[in-house]
């Protein structure tokens, strides 16, 4: 199944690339270059969403939890709900885990690769 998206994401996933957070570019260390075997994308479209970091072969993406997710709780919800009816594995991260302890978040990255099945759970760490 292709993944489509909207020209306006597209758009808003380049100004996303050029503004990262800390965590985002801690997480984008060690995931470019195919360094767990896979290769990801960050900021990437999917219908008219951005996901943080996005594997197109095993459909899986990450999305860092911060601060700009507060009190979009309902936003996220049916964000979810609609990257699942696309066939994506979703794995929620939360900023400060990226910050302290980026070990065991590629081990549960990892992990979430490992387990990938259609069942489209959504992984929290």
């Amino acid at each position: 199944m292709e993944i489509k998206y909207t020209k306006n994401a597209k758009t808003f996933a380049k100004e996303l690339r050029k503004n990262v957070t800390v965590s985002e570019e801690l997480l984008w260390a060690e995931l470019k270059g195919q360094k767990l075997g896979l290769k990801f994308n960050r900021q990437q479209p999917v219908g008219k969403y951005t996901v943080d970091f996005l594997c197109r072969k095993e459909r899986i993406f990450i999305e860092i939890d911060g601060d700009s997710h507060d009190g979009k709780t309902e936003y996220d919800e049916t964000r979810d709900e609609f990257l699942k009816s696309q066939g994506l594995l979703i794995n929620h991260i939360h900023d400060h885990e990226v910050k302290k302890n980026i070990g065991g978040v590629l081990q549960f990255i990892k992990d979430s690769i490992k387990t990938r099945t259609s069942s489209k759970v959504i992984s929290r760490y």
